[in-house]
């Protein structure tokens, strides 16, 4: 397939002359193709809903390869032409998302997913295609722009699975759907697409798939967790409330920074004397701010918080446990009752469904080894890909590591002769071919296996 398939819908941008030169003049092989595809989305990120030319690409290849748009009227799917001017595409989906349909025969709906926004982050990895990009966060901060989680070869590996399920689409039967995600950084993409009527517009899965990069795993290889994998993310702020004055002489005031640390102190004991110790739980204060002078005690301090659990009983814990704690040590000082505001676009838990991820991950063996598939530890860190089974009906869904690191690099790392920089980190540099090829390979066997098996 020749590579000037970017410049479909790209009226905006002249993006076919920005491409490299032999992409340009030659018609190269489909792997070589897929690196020019992410060196060029890596030199080009975009933040979080502002990815309109990531989209662009990712629609155009789906239109491309065939993808047409299905609507519900009634209890059938019709086909439908898109809400652009041209294609059968949709995009604009909760901002800047993308929706295909690939109807092939009866069988199961499998949604596959790729998140496509970038970070305020200035790269330092030193590669003659790095970000050279500025913007505008939707907080008002300019940045550079860096893809340092990972997200252009998640765009790069979705468009592979893509082109690969459609070439070869006599071995399989059911309903595919490819989904690129906007805002998965700030949490809110997947929920947009949801509202903005994901699912009342296309056809409901019967099974979501999604992969992530890892920073802590070799190239080749790919990682897994068999039940929760990720956590409920939430963010607390408490506003401590005191009474201001001179720093000589505390007896006139309610110092809001000694509510504020007796504060800090008790939330430790929430998760150690609270929680079951089998449940994992996390409590951090990420930040204290309060004062301005040596000599002034402040009349209120601000505590930010980041709350991570798994199952949604341990959530509420929590989360009740941090009202009471901050409350009553208020009272316990004397001073008025501190305001605390609980974030409602949380992130919540990611579930990788087991019988989904038993079927996944002997597919994947079969396709790269066993030896390089390897079960590992959930992790805290959050991904709103878990929004895409919270629906009116449970979605069963997987999401998976795929190794990124050099194994060079990585052996190096075992050794003690390096350090890894971790996903976020400006130092973050993908062993991209090797990553992509896996990243495909897997996806594809993956997807195949569960529309033979359903």
């Amino acid at each position: 397939m020749k590579f000037s398939r970017l410049a479909i819908s790209l009226s905006a941008l002249a993006i076919a002359t920005a491409l490299p030169v032999s992409a340009q003049q030659s018609k190269p092989t489909p792997d070589t193709e897929l690196i020019d595809v992410y060196t060029w989305l890596h030199s080009n990120p975009e933040l979080s809903f502002k990815e309109s030319t990531s989209a662009s690409i990712m629609a155009a290849e789906l239109e491309a390869l065939g993808f047409s748009v299905s609507t519900r009227i009634g209890e059938d799917w019709v086909r439908q032409k898109s809400m652009r001017d041209e294609g059968t595409v949709r995009d604009g989906v909760g901002g800047y998302g993308v929706v295909g349909v690939y109807e092939n025969g009866d069988g199961p709906t499998v949604l596959i997913r790729a998140d496509m926004d970038a970070l305020p982050v200035p790269e330092q990895t030193g590669l003659d295609y790095a970000s050279k990009v500025t913007s505008v966060t939707w907080t008002g901060v300019e940045s550079p722009v860096m893809h340092a989680c990972g997200h252009d070869i998640h765009m790069t590996s979705w468009i592979g699975t893509a082109r690969k399920l459609i070439e070869n689409k006599d071995d399989w039967s059911g309903t595919l759907v490819m989904i690129a995600q906007p805002a998965e950084e700030l949490g809110l993409g997947a929920k947009a697409m949801i509202e903005d009527g994901l699912y009342d517009d296309f056809p409901l899965p019967d099974y979501n798939l999604a992969l992530h990069v890892s920073a802590s795993a070799p190239a080749g290889t790919v990682a897994y967790s068999s039940g929760y994998a990720l956590a409920n993310v939430d963010s607390v702020d408490i506003h401590v409330k005191g009474v201001g004055g001179h720093g000589a002489y505390p007896h006139t005031t309610k110092d809001p920074i000694v509510v504020g640390s007796a504060i800090v102190m008790a939330l430790q004991t929430l998760v150690s004397r609270n929680v079951d110790p089998q449940k994992p739980a996390v409590v951090t204060v990420g930040a204290f701010t309060a004062g301005a002078k040596h000599n002034i005690i402040s009349d209120s301090a601000e505590l930010l918080l980041t709350v991570r659990s798994y199952d949604d009983a341990t959530r509420q814990l929590l989360l009740d446990g941090i009202k009471r704690i901050a409350k009553a040590e208020a009272e316990a000082f004397g001073a008025p009752e501190p305001e605390i505001s609980i974030d409602s676009d949380y992130t919540p838990s990611t579930y990788n469904d087991p019988a989904l991820t038993s079927t996944a991950m002997a597919a994947i063996s079969g396709a790269i080894g066993e030896d390089n598939v390897t079960e590992v530890t959930p992790v805290m860190g959050g991904e709103d890909f878990s929004q895409f089974g919270r629906t009116q009906e449970d979605v069963p869904g997987l999401i998976f590591w795929l190794g990124a690191i050099s194994p060079e690099t990585y052996e190096q790392a075992r050794n003690g002769e390096t350090s890894l920089p971790s996903l976020h980190s400006p130092f973050f540099a993908p062993d991209a071919a090797p990553t992509i090829e896996t990243g495909v390979k897997s996806m594809t066997a993956a997807a195949m296996a569960l529309f033979n098996d359903g």
